[in-house]
């Protein structure tokens, strides 16, 4: 299995869209990703012309198609095996509640696939100074990839040269305090969605600022990529050049709706099929597990919050699929803290993720993640469920 340069994703080495790009091959995902790629290497129409490209992963093995047959299949044979009607009625309250979140989320998620240029990002990131890590915090909330995407972005960053801190900064505002995942989780718990994006912003800006005193301490590892940016680049001054350039014509406002909903499908195909996984979990719960269970084990209790957090930690699953799972606790216990809790955790203390940061970035760096945020976390937790 080979990565895709621009969201992260596995892509199949045999079924994937291929470039040769200074003797180098890149696998992407969808064309989105391929072009995107090659705007960003300053790659001429002529040297698309002449990548390999493999045929396209079939219809019938799309994933998100795969997810919403098996879907739509138990809820078809509901009207024939009564066991199942519970599952269909969850099933359609999830649908009901949260599908133009979804939709806004994705198209959203193509606004800023679009518009804002990745050389930003990278820029930014490689300062390492005290604004590194508001920048990285915001600019992670405007990513718009799965938690699992933001990974791999993440650990691109850091071969680019960004500082450790601005990595985990980056890292931890990314999968819930993005801009998509916001508007999907205001669908679910309205404007309490509030207290965790701000939270879960907190944390990441606290727990930068700790890896940076723990770097100057030299207690954990340094990134030997870091160089300096070169001299005389301003974002401002290539923002203002970019609205200059810009022309406001029929044809090219054609052109940014079409490269939107290009990011929105490709975003789509990277996380929607989560998402539904997800509600599809969440939907069996509901249906299935005695609200006796929720309340008696993962309630507003210090037991309940640890209880949650281990699930959450076995549980991989990703960002987008977990926030039904979320809602479901939080419908069946009333307790918004255990949501927190439940929702960090998949970040926290993600075996994925610490095990990547271990080999990527560094052991000590990896070792401190867990030690550093589940104090936060947990404290934040209990204090959701004391005051909402």
């Amino acid at each position: 299995m080979a990565k895709d340069p621009v969201c992260g994703m596995d892509v199949s080495d045999a079924g994937a869209l291929r470039l040769t790009h200074n003797s180098q091959v890149y696998y992407f995902c969808s064309e989105h990703c391929l072009r995107t790629f090659a705007q960003q290497n300053n790659i001429s129409n002529k040297g698309m012309a002449t990548c390999l490209i493999q045929p396209r992963t079939r219809w019938y093995k799309n994933k998100t198609l795969i997810v919403i047959s098996v879907l739509v299949l138990f809820a078809i044979l509901s009207y024939i095996i009564p066991v199942l009607e519970p599952f269909r009625e969850s099933l359609l309250m999830y649908a009901q509640r949260i599908w133009w979140a979804i939709l806004l989320g994705l198209f959203l998620g193509g606004v800023i696939d679009h518009f804002i240029p990745r050389e930003y990002v990278s820029h930014i990131l490689a300062k390492p100074n005290k604004k590194t890590i508001f920048y990285s915090v915001i600019l992670g909330f405007f990513m718009s990839a799965c938690s699992h995407g933001i990974l791999a972005l993440s650990i691109e960053l850091h071969k680019k040269g960004a500082s450790n801190p601005a990595v985990i900064a980056f890292l931890l505002a990314s999968p819930w305090a993005n801009f998509p995942l916001t508007v999907l989780l205001i669908g679910f718990f309205g404007l309490k969605a509030l207290y965790i994006i701000v939270c879960a912003l907190v944390i990441a800006i606290t727990t930068g600022f700790i890896y940076q005193f723990l770097e100057s301490r030299h207690l954990i590892e340094s990134n030997k990529n870091i160089k300096q940016p070169e001299d005389g680049f301003s974002m401002l001054k290539d923002f203002k050049a970019r609205i200059r350039s810009y022309g406001f014509t029929r044809r090219q406002i054609r052109q940014d709706i079409k490269d939107i909903l290009s990011g929105s499908i490709s975003l789509a195909n990277m996380v929607l099929w989560w998402m539904l996984i997800g509600i599809g979990l969440a939907s069996l719960a509901a249906a299935y597990i005695p609200a006796d269970i929720f309340r008696q084990f993962m309630g507003p209790s210090l037991l309940g919050l640890f209880v949650t957090l281990i699930i959450a930690t076995v549980l991989e699953v990703c960002s987008e699929g977990t926030a039904p799972l979320a809602f479901e606790i939080y419908r069946q216990t009333g307790a918004l803290g255990n949501v927190f809790v439940f929702l960090m955790a998949g970040v926290i203390t993600d075996y994925t993720e610490i095990g990547l940061l271990w080999l990527n970035v560094g052991r000590r760096v990896a070792i401190w993640l867990p030690v550093i945020t589940v104090p936060q976390v947990v404290i934040l937790g209990i204090l959701a469920n004391i005051i909402l």
